[in-house]
């Protein structure tokens, strides 16, 4: 017990509570009051009663029975020692006796009923109580027929709501289990009726409505305790009706008043009154057209009136499933007996009931029916309402229920969420393609609104996922505007919010044959509704709510992708083959639509249908593929079935129908709905000779002939033309129709009733084509295909796994990823832009997982945009910019990095683009392009890291990349400090000064501080850690930024020569060099630095870095020299490289080569460089070099820096290592000729340098000399050395002497004859003294017997000699010099003569020509100045020779007799003819006549 006080007690003073408000009632205010019982007191006693004085306790034995009811009651509890072992009937008789008595008033029901609580609350009824279950059975039924006499509405409501109250109680209670279903029914039911009242007050019916919830709680509760086989079991066997009573709700319809048009409350009119009776059981209540039009309770329970009682079981799922089916009714929309206040009231109800035990309805399948089929139904149709509340409702019992139940609601979720995205799909999209053919079609036609002017963006955003697959061809619907779509967008964000949702889609439609590509449209139509769409009035609140709604579904899209990835999964393969046949399917469908031949031929092709053995299509599998597959054309099937070739397909097609039991409407019905009858009639007539063989085959009832069912479809479809065709005024009446048809069935009649029943049935439900279907007959065509659908269509998925997230974000990203650079570059709100942050790097995050780089190179492409750091080619010349000193650094103002500074939102997209790229640089490709532009506008402006800025030279080690300078000469001065800095340290004196430049102009402080966030923003990129990376990358990655930076250096370079060929034609054709760029210069620096930090991957690297070099130096005359310069220092440190790797041995010199092409100014202007960078490859990998070839290459290069003054100093330094006598044996064959060719070049440099400084000639630069003839010294010197190789060489490599002299020794002798009449004296008697030493040693010829290489020496280098010294030209060289090399070449031919005259003699060799050919230029000598010198030491080496070649019997001078033999005499006689003639007689006197001597 609940209370402090005896039962008793209650009882007694509940029951003069009663009493009380009875007798303030004149029907009850006699004090003399006579009940039944005292008249039979009497009689029985043997008193005789008079008539007279009962008259009128007859006419109010009513009254006195009710007023007795408490007496007895009283007098019970008086002899009662325990009044808890009293019967409950017991005491609650009278109460229910006069709550049902419709003499009560409303203030004695109220008492009554007041009574009745006041036992509840107490704990007087209780679960032990006596009789508890026939005492509530009694309880229920009175409540349920409680009536009273009416007076005021306020007391009147006040009764009712004392009813709602017993009601809670009685079911809230603790005695609420032991309540039957027919009670729980009973007393739903009142509630239920007075919260649908409206002609009750607010407060009522909200009253109602919330008890009718707590009750809905409660009742709904059970479903969690009770065993649903159990439950399904009992219904089972007692064919759906309760096993204890007959449990039915049924309503009547609710009459409205004219004037007010609110519902009419169903009030019991008395008999015997016109009294209006406020019966809380509506005997009219609102009803469904799926049911019967009474609304009453009919109860079996036994009112308890005895001692006897029955045992009520425990309600169950009975009355849930009566309650629920009525709750659904209830929402009906096409019936128009009901208004929009019931279905709010049922739909908030529902809600209830769903909230509560959602999931544990689909344990029961006769709830599940109710719920999945007409509720499904009602809601879908009811989600189109105009009415924000109902809409609202609606929406979220459709939410509620798939948050509950989605496991079994499959297809409903499909449909609902394919219209839900229909109707948000942006007005006048092209992209926007309804669901259903006829689904959620109607209202009034959307209002025009303007274009979005970013429409085809938007479209090329949605193409990406729309071009897989054709679009269902679907009429449009209403789209949601305002409230409506922002409330749309709320429940489908509500839906979306599982971290399943996504995958569930993907997993359960995407995958499946016959399902929508639901998650494709969603994230499309997502993306798409990120975007602002243009109207009149601009971007409104409601847009921006829609806006962001779009993007937090993207976003959590992402971000449970995310946290999914993070584990490893491997893919479903039964998944992924469905989803690659409903690709094939679905693009076999396009093209049927398109030509079905062509349709067919892909589905063989691709295995979607068997062959048959002669290849064609099997006519079975093909029927039953057609019949399956989703998007076909129905007018192009029903045309290609109805062909003559086809008529196997279409035996099989028809043959796939199940007809049993099924009238020839309903049978022609599901014929036409798979395909729309074609035009011709022999193709009609074939389709219904074939139905009608199919038909017939089913046995049907009351048809005799094949003929009589093709005669009786026929008529089907003509009578339904005839009856829904608008252009027919006058419809065949049903005596019309069954007189047509007369003696078709085999010689006799169908049953006229049949034929009614066809006739009635096609007059009632047109027979609507497929593709045709529209408004409430499309929906129910639609709905009733998809419970079709539902047999077949498998179990619901649900799975939180990563399995297929790789394919899900590999199909979506670009979209998703638009969207969310959309939002970021739009929005201004800290959380969207924080959101957006999260979602870019969350994509970067998957893109790493799945290892996609189109991804990374996508979000660097949308965040670099955002920055305003991409580089801008109009950039002729660097501006000077303000440096300002702030904390002991030099910063730099610049206009951008101003505007950068006061720019957050692109600080924040730099920051967020940086922190992507650094550790993700191996998959990024195509994104460096924007890296590395923005790292060229950071350069421009002086905001990159110091490291970023150096330069490697040969030179003069690390140095800084200028940002401004002169355009250097071609040819550049002579340094008379000897250093080893190029020319480029013209430019080297800070890379943000110029001398050249206007003045600087001042910078703010405000400018200072953007300055100096900008400085912040960039540090916090963390530039250097990003470029520190790309050396550390795979080698597909680093060849893709390498190509992106070729890719942007090239692209500056052909802007800026367009630039400035657009200038005029006359630059052009002046060929006018571009000015100095230095973003070219850095671009080129990074690349080269890249290159040569990854050696490794020299094979892959070399192509591009030479392409992008050699496209410069190819113009090498048109870009500044500085820019040349470095892309020969450049591609010699490539060189360093490339000589290490064998295989690309071959680019080495491809290299050089180029090298070698550079106009002859340029290679001047950077020869230094190019000495400089050749030096360190000959002296590391001289051992590749190789052939004559390669080293032709080499000593090229050398022979065209030797008039440089520097690079000559490396180049001879280089020359001298090479030709000097070491371990290494540096020395080879193939080497060695150009060593001389070389070394004679260095010599002759000397005698130019000396010719140029007596002529003072301006085209040469004054230098100092000493260096350059000590080098010619040297060279000679060199030369001379050489000698001694050759021997080696002959042996090391077995070369031929002949061969040897040719290529090695005659070469040698010719170079320093050359170099003999060299314009420097130093040089030249260097060199005609190593001559003379060479000629005059051993071994000077390699065959001591072969004249030919005398001869050779003579004709090739002492002839030339002399001949060069002879001449006017060579005297004027070195006036004052010449006669004495003029006297010692003398000598030195003389000499040679005299060396070689024993080998000459002793060969027997014809020296005659040599000699005359020495005489002759003897005798030139001798006469050029006969002041000279040479005039006396002519004769004197003359007569030396002649006395040397008499004593060798050579020459021999006559005698008597004359003894000589016949080479002799003709020697003596040329001798002293050629003599005679400039020194007359000089032979005579040296050898005088011989006297005769004897034998």
């Amino acid at each position: 017990m609940n209370i402090v006080v005896s039962p008793k007690h209650l009882v007694e003073h509940e029951i003069l509570s009663v009493i009380s408000a009875m007798r303030k009632n004149s029907r009850w205010a006699s004090s003399r009051l006579r009940s039944a019982r005292d008249t039979a007191l009497a009689s029985n006693m043997g008193l005789r009663r008079t008539n007279v004085s009962d008259t009128g306790i007859g006419r109010n034995r009513e009254d006195v029975d009710l007023m007795s009811g408490f007496e007895e009651l009283k007098r019970e509890m008086r002899d009662a020692e325990d009044i808890l072992h009293v019967s409950l009937s017991t005491i609650l008789a009278p109460f229910l006796a006069l709550i049902r008595s419709s003499l009560s008033t409303g203030p004695i029901t109220s008492a009554a009923l007041m009574s009745l609580h006041a036992f509840f609350v107490s704990g007087l009824i209780r679960p032990s109580s006596p009789d508890v279950g026939p005492a509530l059975a009694a309880l229920s039924n009175t409540v349920a027929n409680c009536k009273f006499e009416a007076s005021d509405s306020a007391g009147d409501e006040a009764v009712l709501l004392r009813i709602i109250s017993v009601i809670k109680e009685a079911i809230c209670g603790n005695v609420g289990a032991t309540l039957g279903d027919v009670e729980i029914c009973e007393m739903l039911e009142t509630v239920l009726t007075i919260s649908c009242q409206m002609r009750a007050s607010e407060v009522l019916r909200r009253s109602a409505e919330l008890h009718m919830h707590a009750l809905v709680r409660q009742a709904f509760t059970r479903l969690k305790v009770l065993d649903p086989d159990e439950e399904e079991g009992k219904l089972e066997s007692s064919g759906g009706v309760s096993p204890v009573t007959e449990v039915k709700m049924s309503l009547e319809p609710i009459k409205s008043t004219p004037d007010s048009q609110i519902d009419e409350p169903a009030s019991m009119m008395a008999a015997e009154s016109d009294l209006v009776v406020a019966q809380a059981s509506l005997e009219a209540q609102i009803t469904s057209s799926h049911t019967c039009a009474s609304y009453q309770v009919i109860s079996n329970t036994l009112y308890y009136c005895g001692s006897h009682s029955v045992a009520i079981p425990p309600y169950g799922l009975p009355s849930i499933m009566e309650l629920l089916r009525v709750l659904v009714n209830l929402l009906n929309p096409m019936d128009q007996q009901h208004t929009d206040s019931t279905r709010i009231t049922s739909l908030r109800i529902l809600i209830t009931a769903l909230e509560v035990a959602g999931s544990y309805i689909g344990k029961y399948p006769s709830l599940s029916a109710i719920l999945f089929d007409h509720g499904c139904k009602y809601l879908f149709q009811l989600a189109r309402s105009d009415h924000p509340t109902v809409l609202y409702l609606s929406l979220r019992v459709i939410s509620t229920l798939f948050d509950t139940l989605r496991p079994h609601l499959k297809l409903q979720q499909e449909l609902f969420l394919a219209f839900t995205i229909d109707r948000l799909a942006l007005p006048n999209s092209p992209n926007m393609q309804p669901y259903s053919a006829s689904l959620l079609k109607g209202g009034a036609s959307p209002s025009s609104v303007g274009t979005p002017a970013n429409s085809h963006t938007l479209d090329l955003l949605e193409s990406d996922l729309n071009s897989q697959t054709p679009p269902a061809a679907r009429p449009s619907v209403v789209p949601a505007r305002g409230e409506t779509r922002e409330l749309m967008l709320e429940v489908l964000s509500s839906l979306a919010s599982p971290p399943s949702f996504m995958v569930d889609l993907w997993s359960n439609y995407d995958s499946d044959l016959h399902c929508e590509d639901l998650f494709e449209r969603l994230i499309a139509f997502l993306a798409r509704g990120v975007y602002t769409s243009h109207t009149v009035a601009g971007v409104d609140r409601e847009q921006q709510s829609s806006q962001l709604l779009c993007l937090d579904l993207l976003l959590a899209f992402i971000n449970h992708m995310t946290v999914r990835g993070q584990g490893d999964a491997s893919p479903l393969e039964q998944l992924q083959y469905n989803k690659s046949q409903k690709r094939l399917m679905l693009a076999g469908a396009a093209r049927f639509n398109t030509k079905p031949k062509d349709g067919i031929k892909f589905f063989i092709e691709n295995g979607l249908v068997q062959k048959d053995p002669n290849g064609n299509a099997n006519p079975g599998n093909l029927a039953n593929f057609l019949k399956k597959c989703p998007r076909l054309d129905k007018k192009l099937l029903g045309d290609y079935l109805s062909r003559q070739d086809n008529i196997d397909v279409l035996n099989a097609f028809i043959g796939q129908f199940d007809f049993k039991n099924k009238t020839i409407d309903e049978a022609v019905r599901d014929l036409l709905g798979a395909f729309r009858l074609p035009g011709e009639s022999q193709q009609i007539s074939r389709i219904t000779e074939t139905f009608a063989k199919c038909y017939f085959s089913s046995e049907p009832e009351g048809i005799k002939s094949e003929d009589a069912v093709y005669v009786l479809s026929y008529s089907v479809i003509m009578l339904n033309t005839d009856q829904h065709n608008p252009q027919i005024r006058k419809r065949m009446t049903l005596e019309e129709y069954r007189r047509n048809l007369k003696g078709v069935n085999a010689d006799s009649d169908f049953d006229p009733d049949y034929l009614k029943a066809v006739y009635d049935s096609i007059v009632k439900r047109e027979i609507v084509m497929p593709e045709e279907h529209t408004g409430q007959l499309g929906f129910d065509h639609a709905w009733n295909e998809l419970l079709q659908r539902t047999r077949n269509a498998g179990t619901f998925i649900m799975c939180n796994t990563a399995i297929f997230d790789k394919q899900m974000f590999t199909m979506v990203w670009k979209p998703v990823i638009s969207a969310i650079a959309f939002a970021f570059t739009t929005f201004d709100d800290d959380y969207v832009v924080q959101r957006a942050i999260a979602g870019f790097r969350q994509c970067a995050t998957l893109a790493g997982i799945f290892r996609l780089p189109d991804v990374f190179d996508y979000i660097v492409q949308s965040l670099s945009r955002v920055t305003t750091l991409l580089s801008n080619s109009s950039y002729t010349s660097v501006p000077n910019h303000p440096v300002i000193e702030v904390e002991g650094k030099e910063i730099t103002v610049s206009s951008l990095s101003v505007r950068f500074g006061n720019d957050i939102k692109a600080q924040l997209a730099a920051v967020v683009l940086f922190t992507i790229a650094n550790g993700n640089g191996n998959a990024i490709r195509d994104g460096w392009v924007q890296i590395f532009e923005m790292f060229e506008t950071l350069f421009l402006h002086s905001l990159l890291p110091t490291r970023m800025l150096q330069m490697e030279d040969f030179l003069g080690g690390v140095s800084m990349i200028p940002l401004q300078g002169n355009q250097p000469l071609l040819h550049r001065a002579a340094r008379g400090d000897g250093g080893l800095l190029s020319a480029l340290s013209s430019y080297l004196l800070t890379p943000y000064s110029s001398n050249s430049e206007p003045s600087t102009p001042e910078a703010t402080e405000s400018q200072v501080e953007s300055t100096l966030c900008t400085i912040d923003c960039i540090t916090a990129c963390r530039l250097d850690e990003l470029y520190s990376q790309i050396v550390d990358m795979d080698q597909t990655a680093l060849i893709a930024a390498l190509r992106a930076l070729h890719a942007v250096a090239d692209r500056r370079a052909a802007d800026r020569l367009a630039a400035l060929t657009a200038e005029g034609p006359e630059d052009a054709m002046l060929d006018v060099p571009l000015p100095y760029d230095p973003a070219s210069v850095f671009l080129l620096e990074m690349m080269v630095s890249i290159a040569c930090q990854t050696s490794q991957h020299a094979e892959e690297v070399w192509p591009v870095l030479f392409e992008h070099i050699s496209a410069l130096l190819s113009l090498a005359d048109r870009y500044s020299m500085l820019l040349i310069e470095r892309a020969v220092v450049g591609l010699l440190r490539l060189c360093l490289i490339v000589a290490e790797k064998p295989f690309l041995r071959d680019q080495l010199y491809v290299a050089l080569d180029a090298l070698g092409g550079l106009p002859p100014q340029v290679l001047n202007a950077v020869a230094e460089q190019v000495v400089a960078g050749l030096a360190l490859v000959v002296q590391r990998y001289r051992h590749i070099i190789s052939s004559q070839t390669e080293w032709a290459l080499v000593f090229s290069l050398i022979r065209k820096t030797i008039y440089h003054p520097e690079a000559s100093k490396l180049s001879f330094d280089l020359i001298s290592e090479l030709a000097s006598d070491k371990p290494e044996g540096l020395i080879t064959s193939d080497n060695i000729a150009g060593l001389i060719a070389v070394l004679d070049d260095f010599a002759s440099a000397a005698g130019v340098a000396v010719e140029g400084q007596r002529r003072k000639d301006k085209r040469v630069v004054t230098i100092a000399l000493e260096p350059i003839v000590e080098r010619g010294l040297k060279a000679v010197e060199l030369i001379a050395e050489l000698k001694r190789f050759i021997p080696r060489l002959m042996e090391k490599a077995s070369i031929a002497q002949n061969y040897a002299w040719r290529v090695y020794t005659l070469p040698l002798l010719g170079a320093l004859g050359h170099q003999s009449s060299n314009a420097s004296r130093d040089v030249r008697h260097a060199a005609i003294s190593q001559l003379q030493r060479i000629l005059l040693g051993p071994y000077v010829t390699t065959n001591d017997n072969d004249h030919t290489q005398v001869d050779e020496i003579f004709n090739r280098v002492v002839f030339p000699l002399l001949d060069e010294l002879l001449k006017s030209d060579t005297l004027r060289r070195d006036p004052q010099g010449i006669p004495e090399t003029r006297l010692r070449a003398s000598a030195l031919i003389c000499k040679v003569f005299l060396h070689f005259e024993m080998r000459l003699s002793q060969s027997r060799s014809d020296i005659r020509v040599l000699w005359i050919q020495i005489l002759d230029l003897l005798d030139r000598l001798m006469n050029i100045d006969k002041q000279d010198q040479l005039y006396e030491a002519v004769p004197e080496s003359l007569k030396n020779v002649i006395l040397v070649m008499n004593a060798s019997e050579i020459l021999v001078p006559p005698s008597e007799p004359d003894l000589r033999d016949e080479r002799q005499k003709s020697m003596w006689a040329a001798t002293q003819e050629r003599i005679d003639r400039f020194l007359p007689g000089f032979l005579v006197e040296i050898i005088p006549p011989a006297e005769q001597h004897p034998n």
